[in-house]
């Protein structure tokens, strides 16, 4: 696996994650392939992580090459002192079209690995977002998320009822389909079924941006991979801007 990336040096290493690719191995199933791992193996050295992704989130991810530069990228995080965006696709459009949401989430307390919104136990979770593009059924927004708390993107877009593209845990699921979009669509002749243009969480975190431990102005950026952009292409030529 060929893995880009975006930004290094003698202490950090920052790079786009595809989506599918789990950020740190799984301790139940080291079997299954992590960026991180793939990284030691690539670089000779072990990897202190400082942040995750989901697995099925594409996007920048960053690595510390160092203890001293992990306990200073951890102090960033905890102190929200890192510029974390990201974009993606919604069912929907959210009213209004930009603003804050300001909604504590905790884990469900009967599903694992679903988190929930809760505003008593629940920890601080702030989210602000912005519609970029909006279809009649679609939008493609950004966010910039202020706390780092597990699915925070996912669980406040289902909160305001717009969920994102694909989500199974948080909307209903389903693959985003040419179908769905294009009248009169006829599959191709050796077509037995429709093959989806983006059948994975549409979210993709496309910048981080912070100062480094010399006082460097660190900024990585990774474009909307081509399964987002190519549902976005889709309905910009059949719906407009």
């Amino acid at each position: 696996m060929k893995i880009e990336r975006l930004y290094e040096d003698d202490n950090l290493i920052i790079v786009n994650k595809p989506a599918a690719v789990l950020s740190i191995a799984d301790r139940f199933n080291t079997n299954i392939p992590s960026i991180r791992g793939l990284l030691q193996t690539d670089l000779g050295q072990s990897l202190f992580v400082v942040h995750r992704i989901d697995r099925e989130t594409s996007g920048v991810i960053a690595f510390a090459k160092n203890e001293t530069t992990h306990r200073y990228m951890s102090m960033l995080f905890e102190k929200h002192e890192i510029g974390k965006f990201y974009a993606g696709l919604v069912l929907g459009k959210p009213q209004p079209e930009s603003g804050r949401i300001d909604l504590p989430i905790m884990e469900h307390p009967f599903v694992k690995g679903k988190m929930i919104i809760a505003k008593k136990g629940g920890k601080d979770s702030v989210t602000d977002y912005r519609v970029v593009e909006s279809w009649s059924r679609y939008s493609l927004m950004q966010w910039q998320i202020h706390t780092g708390r597990t699915h925070q993107i996912r669980v406040h877009m289902a909160a305001i009822g717009t969920p994102i593209v694909c989500d199974e845990l948080y909307g209903d699921g389903k693959p985003f389909l040419l179908s769905a979009i294009k009248r009169n669509y006829k599959s191709g002749k050796n077509e037995l079924e429709e093959r989806p243009l983006l059948n994975r969480l549409a979210l993709h975190a496309y910048r981080l941006n912070f100062v480094d431990q010399n006082g460097k102005e660190i900024c990585a950026e990774a474009p909307l991979p081509k399964d987002i952009s190519a549902c976005v292409n889709q309905l910009t030529k059949l719906q407009g801007r």
